[in-house]
C-alpha cells in the first residue's frame, strides 16, 4: 500500500523531468500560461474576500474571546486554501483542456518513442475541443455531487475535525482522476471507464494525487503543476494503465474522438 502510493507520487517529479525535454516543451507554452493567469486571479479573489470576512468577523467577538482570533485564522486560511486550489484546479484545466490533451499525445510518442506530433493541426485541435470539454465537464458534476456533502462537513461540531483530511484525500483522488483524463481520452477511454481503471490502482493513483496536491500549494512550484502532472500522468498511463487488448480499448467509442492515432 505504502510503497504503491509512493511509486505514485514519483511519477509526478518525472513528470517535471518530462516537460523539460526539447520535443515536448513547446506544448508546455499554453498549459503554462493558463496556470499563472487563472491562478493569479483566483488568489487575488480569495485573498480579498478572506480579508473582508475577517474584518467583519472580528469587531462581533466579546474581549474574552479575543484569543480564539489565532484559531480561527489558521482554521480558515487552511479551509480557504483547499477550497481555493480544488476550484483552481477545476477551472484551469477546464480551460486548458485541448491544449492538456495535445501535451499528454506529445509526451505519449516521446515515452513511447515515436515520430514527433505531425498529424494533430488547429483545425483537428478546434474539431475535438467539444468532445473534450464534455469530458471535463462530466468529472465537474462528478465533483460537485461529492464535494458539496464534504464541505457540510466543515460546519458539523465534532465531526469537522475530520472534515479536512477527508477533503484532503477526495481532493487527491479527483485531482489524479482529473490529469490521468488527458491520456486516457486521447484513447477514446470515457470517464466511467476512466474511473474503473483507475479504482485498480487506487493506492497508486492517490499517491499521484497527494504529491500533485502538495506541489499546488507551494508557491511558484505551483504555476509547473499542471504541466508536470499532465505529463507525469501519462508516464503513469504509459507505464500502469496502457493495455491495448483490455476491454476498456475494445469498447471504444466515437463519442469522443481519439487524438492519438492508430
Amino acid at each position: 500500500m505504502q510503497a504503491n502510493s509512493f511509486s505514485g507520487a514519483l511519477y509526478l517529479i518525472r513528470g517535471l523531468k518530462l516537460i523539460l525535454r526539447p520535443g515536448i516543451r513547446r506544448y508546455v507554452v499554453m498549459p503554462l500560461a493558463i496556470n499563472v493567469v487563472v491562478f493569479s486571479l483566483l488568489i487575488g479573489a480569495g485573498a480579498s474576500w478572506f480579508h473582508s470576512f475577517v474584518t467583519s468577523l472580528l469587531p462581533g467577538l466579546p474581549a474574552w474571546l479575543d484569543w480564539l482570533v489565532w484559531p480561527i485564522w489558521v482554521v480558515f486560511v487552511f479551509a480557504i486554501l483547499l477550497v481555493l486550489f480544488f476550484t483552481f484546479s477545476l477551472v484551469a484545466n477546464l480551460i486548458a483542456a485541448p491544449f492538456n490533451s495535445l501535451l499528454a499525445e506529445a509526451v505519449e510518442r516521446e515515452l513511447r518513442g515515436e515520430d514527433p506530433l505531425s498529424g494533430t493541426s488547429l483545425w483537428q485541435l478546434l474539431r475535438e475541443t467539444p468532445a473534450i470539454i464534455f469530458s471535463q465537464l462530466m468529472k465537474m458534476s462528478y465533483t460537485l455531487l461529492r464535494a458539496v456533502p464534504l464541505l457540510i462537513l466543515f460546519i458539523i461540531p465534532g465531526i469537522n475535525i475530520i472534515a479536512p483530511f477527508l477533503w484532503l484525500i477526495f481532493g487527491a483522488w479527483m485531482l489524479a482522476l482529473e490529469y490521468l483524463d488527458y491520456p486516457m481520452g486521447n484513447h477514446g477511454l470515457l470517464f466511467p471507464q476512466q474511473r474503473r481503471r483507475a479504482r485498480k490502482h487506487r493506492w497508486l493513483v492517490l499517491g499521484f494525487g497527494g504529491a500533485t496536491t502538495a506541489l499546488t500549494m507551494i508557491p511558484i512550484v505551483n504555476f509547473l503543476v499542471m504541466p508536470a502532472a499532465v505529463a507525469g500522468a501519462t508516464s503513469l498511463w504509459v507505464e500502469q494503465f496502457g493495455d491495448n487488448n483490455s476491454p476498456d480499448n475494445a469498447a471504444k467509442t466515437t463519442k469522443q474522438p481519439s487524438l492519438i492515432t492508430p
